[in-house]
């Protein structure tokens, strides 16, 4: 193994332009200054070297003012205003300059600022330097307080316009002037604060002198101080530009940061080898001089390690030979290449009915394996053309994925609707992904049941006339009512509720039908008033009452059908119309195939045969009866085996719709299960009910 070293010189190309630190300067000058006098001008920098630095400066044409450019060594130029032609205010009050400065390269770049000079009133004499440029060297550990140089300026003016101030002028608030003082009188130079040669090996001050005058007039000179260096320091590793977090994904090459390495010292005690300790996955790469980058050298995994500690030694040439070791903290950042994800694509939620506005009905949650921001999940609402606007019914909090209801929700106008939820990381650019929300709104017991005509009159007593000679069992009235609820909450049941302990009438707790139990007695009153109470079967149950007096007459002619009238609507065929002739129909329809099919069943069917079926909720009831109910999605029919008369019983299921239906046949008036059948075919109205 051989090593090689090679120096590389980079040759400098005019690529940056002059510019000065500040975009305008204000000058006041009298209108009695003389010509001749000189205004010092703020200097540019121009970050090219050598011909391609500062060259030169250029005034725009004018006719009171020149500019004198001045070379003062090590190739710094610095530039002065210098009064021409008498200035009048009166003529002209306010000039404005452009100062420009060129640099020497190939084509020639160029700054400008703008020089605005405000002409005021008179101290005709400026202070003179006995030299325009002084030089001194001064150790870089002297002491504060110790003297640098006097400089000297005299002016021919008497009084307080010949009496001279000192001062510094820093116009590019350079930091290494701070570390010295003038004695405003005397003008001797002394050290205020550390000299430090590795921080600035030479300083150029400027120094003003200005008579004390109404109209102080004031020249300058320039004081360059050389720092001279001590053996005296270690190497030293600054790093200049560190990325402190490197994307997993970087190739190598990719720079992690700039390193530079100096020794205060000269000579060989100040060369410098800088070299990594055990680091596989990055490396130096010298770019000039005493300037290196750290560049990614191999594959990184933030998973696997989300740091790196780089350890970095530097040492001199020096006899014997100072080093240094510096470690730096690479931490690996992360890369937005992972969506937020839901556990699932699709959310069921069941909301009851007339719920709290503003409760949660759910929160949603999605996970991202990125970390930061790339991991901060905020979610929203997209609406659903299916369901229309739904931000008037839900809410959703950006942060915590909380779905807030807007509204009070009613199952009989609205039984379900379906939005997304798009959860979205705060990466760049963001990843987003989306779950479809499907809200069921379940039906709650909070409609009373109805009355229909002709007992629905509200507060009205109702008559009904029997003959004494009735036999038992003999049909007296029908009481009929409508649960607008679905289910079980719309499944009514009829109940005499008053006289307590009645003997003599019975009603059908699901026809709804009033008969007699037995024979007249001449015990019996005449007249017997009744109360039906109609009562559903949901949590906790509602119900309604009818009254109903039913007079014994003598003789079956005395016994008349009362007619009331019943305001009716215009139309000629109204809906709940429509609904008894499409239940009167399929009653016939089902009677007839139930009839078939028990006949099939009981001759062919063998255990397990009656899974291939899809019967509907079968239920008998030897009262006969007939119920509706106002909500149309999904309905039972429950119908009696025995008699012609039996009515048909439709309510519709809560929902969600089980996955099986009911069938009992037996001789009460209530609903028994029996036996469970599979549903494979759910009839969703009343118009597939009578199509099959």
């Amino acid at each position: 193994m051989n090593i090689y070293r090679f120096e590389v010189n980079i040759l400098d190309v005019n690529d940056n332009a002059p510019a000065f630190r500040t975009s305008k300067l204000y000058l006041n000058i009298s209108e009695l200054t003389y010509p001749g006098q000189r205004f010092s001008l703020p200097s540019a920098f121009d970050l090219d070297v050598g011909a391609n630095s500062v060259k030169s400066y250029k005034l725009s044409s004018n006719e009171h003012f020149s500019l004198d450019v001045q070379s003062g060594g090590d190739q710094s130029v610095s530039a002065e205003l210098v009064l021409q032609k008498a200035l009048d205010r009166e003529k002209q009050a306010v000039i404005q300059l452009t100062l420009t400065a060129v640099d020497g390269g190939k084509p020639p770049r160029s700054g400008t600022t703008q020089i605005i000079v405000n002409v005021v009133d008179v101290n005709d004499n400026i202070p003179v330097f006995d030299k325009p440029l002084y030089k001194a060297q001064i150790a870089e550990n002297s002491l504060t307080g110790a003297s640098v140089i006097t400089v000297n300026a005299k002016d021919a003016d008497e009084g307080l316009n010949g009496e001279v101030i000192y001062s510094f002028i820093n116009h590019d608030n350079d930091n290494s002037v701070n570390a010295f003082s003038i004695n405003p009188v005397t003008g001797e130079i002394t050290v205020k604060g550390p000299i430090d040669y590795e921080e600035t090996p030479a300083v150029e001050i400027r120094v003003q002198a200005e008579d004390k005058g109404q109209n102080p007039r004031a020249s300058y000179c320039k004081v360059l101080l050389e720092i001279i260096d001590l053996n005296d320091n270690i190497p030293e590793i600054s790093i200049m530009s560190l990325l402190n977090e490197v994307r997993e994904d970087s190739s190598p090459g990719t720079m992690v940061g700039l390193i530079t390495v100096k020794d205060g010292d000269a000579g060989k005690n100040g060369v410098v080898q800088l070299k990594l300790n055990d680091s596989v996955k990055f490396k130096l790469e010298n770019t000039y001089k005493n300037r290196y980058s750290l560049v990614v050298n191999g594959p990184l995994d933030r998973e696997r390690a989300s740091e790196y500690n780089v350890t970095i030694t530097a040492t001199d040439e020096g006899t014997p030979p100072l080093s240094s070791t510096s470690v730096i903290a690479v931490h690996v950042s992360d890369v937005n290449d992972n969506a937020p994800r839901f556990p699932e694509p699709v959310i069921n939620v069941y909301v009851k009915e007339n719920s709290q506005i503003g409760a949660v009905i759910h929160t949603v949650s999605a996970l991202d394996p990125d970390v930061g921001d790339n991991a901060r999940i905020t979610y929203s609402v997209l609406e659903s053309s299916k369901s229309g606007p739904v931000t008037s019914m839900i809410n959703i909090n950006s942060d915590s994925g909380d779905i807030h209801s807007l509204q009070s929700f009613n199952y009989e106008e609205m039984k379900t609707f379906q939005f997304k939820v798009q959860a979205t990381d705060s990466g760049v650019p963001p990843l987003s992904s989306n779950v479809t929300v499907n809200v069921f709104i379940l039906d709650e017991n909070d409609n009373s049941p109805g009355i229909l005509a002709p007992y629905s009159e509200l507060g009205s007593v109702n008559t009904e006339n029997i003959p004494y000679s009735a036999e038992a069992g003999y049909f007296v009235a029908k009481i009929r009512a409508v649960d607008a609820d679905s289910g079980y909450n719309a499944l009514l049941s009829y109940h005499i509720s008053e006289p307590k302990g009645n003997n003599l009438f019975r009603i059908g707790s699901s026809s709804g039908e009033i008969r007699t139990k037995r024979r007249m007695s001449d015990n019996d009153l005449k007249t017997h008033p009744l109360v039906i109470l109609v009562c559903d079967n949901g949590e906790p149950s509602l119900s309604a009452t009818v009254s109903i007096d039913v007079v014994v007459v003598e003789s079956a002619g005395d016994v008349k059908t009362p007619f009331r009238h019943a305001p009716i609507k215009e139309e000629s065929f109204s809906d709940l119309n429509l609904y008894l002739l499409i239940a009167i129909v399929c009653v016939s329809v089902i009677f007839l195939l139930s009839l078939i099919s028990l006949i099939a069943v009981k001759c062919h069917r063998t255990d397990g045969s009656l899974g291939r079926y899809s019967a509907p909720m079968i239920t008998t009831h030897p009262d006969g009866s007939w119920s509706y109910s106002k909500a149309t999605q999904q309905y039972d029919v429950c119908f009696s085996s025995d008699t012609l008369k039996s009515d048909v019983v439709v309510f519709p299921a809560q929902f969600p719709p089980a996955d099986a239906e009911l069938i009992s046949i037996n001789g009460g008036d209530t609903f028994t299960r029996t036996q469970t059948l599979p549903n494979k075919e759910k009839v969703s109205d009343p118009e597939s009910l009578l199509n099959c």
